[in-house]
């Protein structure tokens, strides 16, 4: 998370710092309407470079995906950016819009404007005769984008219409393009901010056109087919194994984004299985949580093609411990079980260091006891201590629980793989034991919206 917020707020003062380097004299400004103008161009410049850089991760780039520790840290930027530009474009349209209703309702007197100069490049002078219809298609393009992150913020709207209208926004990111290049103040072209600027624009929009011809992640799509299928009533969860073509492999803790139906888009699942090139075969762990997946049991059959795309993520077990302790939240088990087939599977050609120990911690609050026993089996050929907990039998796992049952634990490496706020919990409360969670506890971000 700390590179995350780095970035972040890096990305943003790198904006500011080069508008006000361009504007030194903002300090100085002593008329509302003079200082209006300039709020106007600040604040149109960091919500159009945050809504294009939003745009880039939304085409799930690779080169970035290990600085950032995974595609699912990649997405927590991408939503931080998106909030960003709503907020900096409502406020940039309250500077726009708020002086002149002001003037209207009578509580401000609008300055008299003398005669302007005329404008000797042709450039600029190109430009100037689109102002009037860069602004109001900038309008449109800002009420469209207010609604439709307003909509993807929403959890309980449904995710087939989120996956639809989400993409909506790519059209009005082209719109605020347009808006951009002709109201963008012509002098800063030639510096270092409009430099950027420019970057931004003409990455942004290509990023858009992609989004638009659904042309993402498509050199790492793998056609596929379900061979089988298997539900878990007790948890509601159900488990799917596709056969595919031409996957480059994968590591036990990554993710796929999986599709059966066009209509309702790529979803992400985690991969629940190793990987073995003489049996191409990925499995799945599909929990009942939305609208889209409680109708899965429902649509999915055997030999139903599927397209799998990927892999992503690095919650990949890599590092040089000698003790691992594993904490899976309800379907948060997902990663910990692909990890110990992967185990089993090269006991003889390990790729972990020797004589590493591990400590599974399972918490649910629903029991399938078919599931849970496939889960033992798996951990005793992994070789892998198990300790399951049961909500209504056990209580709540803490901190001090996982403590008092690995004493090691001071050495080892954590990786929690379910519900954020458990996450976030156990992370605080081991932090207040000394413990150097910001390179040692490692946690799976997997919310994509």
């Amino acid at each position: 998370m700390r590179k995350l917020k780095f970035a972040f707020w890096c990305g943003l003062g790198l904006l500011a710092v080069l508008w006000i380097m361009d504007e030194p004299a903002v300090f100085q400004t002593t008329t509302f309407f003079a200082l209006r103008d300039l709020k106007v161009q600040l604040t149109g410049v960091i919500a159009f470079g945050c809504m294009s850089l939003a745009m880039l991760l939304a085409l799930r780039p690779r080169w970035p995906e290990a600085w950032f520790g995974g595609l699912d840290k990649m997405y927590r930027m991408h939503k931080w950016l998106g909030i960003a530009a709503l907020v900096l474009a409502v406020i940039h349209w309250l500077w726009a819009k708020g002086p002149k209703w002001a003037v209207g309702w009578g509580w401000l007197e609008k300055p008299a404007r003398g005669p302007r100069a005329p404008i000797a490049d042709p450039v600029e002078s190109f430009l100037t005769g689109f102002r009037g219809v860069a602004e109001g298609v900038g309008e449109w393009a800002f009420y469209a984008v207010v609604a439709l992150i307003a909509l993807a913020l929403i959890t309980r709207f449904p995710y087939r219409w989120f996956y639809k209208t989400h993409r909506l926004i790519a059209i009005a990111y082209l719109a605020l393009v347009f808006h951009t290049a002709v109201l963008f103040k012509f002098a800063y072209w030639a510096s270092p901010l409009g430099w950027l600027m420019a970057l931004l624009l003409v990455g942004g929009a290509w990023a858009a056109v992609v989004v638009l011809l659904r042309r993402v992640g498509a050199a790492r799509k793998a056609p596929g087919e379900i061979v089988s299928l298997r539900y878990f009533s007790g948890v509601r969860a159900l488990e799917v194994e596709a056969e595919v073509k031409d996957w480059p492999g994968h590591k036990p803790g990554q993710f796929a984004f999986a599709m059966s139906n066009a209509s309702e888009g790529a979803h992400p699942y985690t991969i629940a299985s190793g990987w073995r090139a003489d049996h191409p075969r990925i499995r799945f762990v599909v929990k009942e949580l939305g609208d889209h997946t409680r109708r899965l049991r429902e649509k999915l059959r055997v030999g139903q093609p599927v397209m799998i795309e990927g892999p992503y993520g690095c919650f990949t077990f890599d590092d040089d411990r000698q003790h691992q302790i594993w904490i899976g939240g309800g379907i948060g088990i997902t990663p910990f079980i692909a990890r110990m087939g992967h185990m089993t599977a090269r006991k003889e050609d390990r790729d972990w260091p020797e004589n590493q120990r591990v400590d599974l911690f399972h918490t649910t609050a629903e029991v399938d006891e078919e599931a849970l026993d496939k889960l033992a089996a798996e951990a005793r050929f992994a070789e892998v201590r198990l300790h399951v907990l049961i909500d209504a039998r056990h209580g709540r796992l803490t901190g001090e629980r996982i403590r008092a049952a690995v004493p090691e634990w001071r050495e080892a490496s954590i990786w929690f793989c379910g519900p954020a706020g458990f996450g976030e919990a156990l992370k605080r409360d081991f932090a207040a034991q000394g413990f150097p969670v910001n390179e040692r506890f490692h946690q799976e971000l997997f919310a994509m919206r």
